[in-house]
């Protein structure tokens, strides 16, 4: 089995998938009044439902993103804070693992990887 749905309640659906779609390549797949609905390569689909007000994620929770490679992860670390995207957590690296935590429009924290 695998996980294939993140649902998250968002005040500005455009922008928050302008964010995941030129920070991570997702596409719309499908869009009506009440959501927004983005994947990428795999079956994975993240859902953005607007709320004028939600409630603020937990400090501790986030969610994933992998990367193809280390150069594409430092690439897209190098990017982020050249536009000022919030660096949630700072790039740690040891040997066969790197990692970093942005934050969306919205306050999630999307940790790179």
């Amino acid at each position: 089995m695998d996980i294939t749905h993140l649902h998250l309640h968002v005040r500005d659906r455009a922008r928050a998938a302008d964010f995941y779609r030129r920070w991570f390549r997702l596409a719309t797949q499908r869009e009506d009044d009440d959501i927004t609905f983005l994947c990428g390569s795999r079956d994975f689909l993240l859902a953005l439902a607007r709320e004028t007000d939600p409630a603020p994620p937990p400090g501790w929770f986030h969610f994933g993103i992998g990367m193809p490679s280390l150069d594409a992860l430092r690439a897209l670390h190098t990017s982020m804070q050249r536009a000022n995207v919030p660096i949630a957590k700072p790039w740690y690296e040891d040997e066969g693992f790197a990692t970093f935590r942005c934050r969306d429009p919205d306050g999630y924290a999307v940790e790179i990887y």
